[in-house]
């Protein structure tokens, strides 16, 4: 399968820990077209490990102009700061991270996703006989 670039994008963020206190943190975007249906996302503080989530490429469109996800995360716009902010939230058994993202890393992010593998393409991308072999290797 032809193998095209990846897409990598740094993002200022805001950890919210209360409606007057945020801390900031800068996360990174990364999209290989040989896993098309996912962006990983890299975040680091000033303490500790970076932390790497794996997030739907479509929840994070869909997160643009309205509530997308459930469960561990969540995406929405931020209607109270127009169309400079969206907000992620993630959950896991050690808690919650709510993030303040500007909008337009993100969108220019998905844009250039886009221009790679356009969505609703992105199954011609996998190489199914290799997830099939990993599959009942796994079995």
């Amino acid at each position: 399968m032809e193998s095209l670039k990846t897409v990598m994008q740094g993002v200022a963020v805001e950890l919210v820990i209360s409606r007057t206190c945020s801390l900031s943190m800068s996360m990174s975007l990364r999209y290989e077209p040989a896993d098309p249906y996912v962006v990983r996302a890299v975040f680091f503080a000033d303490t500790g490990e970076p932390v790497e989530w794996v997030l739907g490429r479509d929840l994070l469109a869909d997160g643009l102009t309205g509530s997308a996800g459930c469960g561990d995360v969540r995406v929405w716009p931020g209607v109270a700061r127009g169309d400079q902010a969206m907000y992620i939230v993630l959950g896991s058994p050690a808690g919650t991270a709510l993030l303040e993202v500007p909008v337009q890393d993100v969108r220019a992010f998905l844009e250039d996703t886009e221009a790679l593998v356009p969505r609703g393409t992105e199954s011609g991308r996998i190489d199914w006989e290799l997830e099939l072999t990993n599959l009942f290797a796994k079995g």
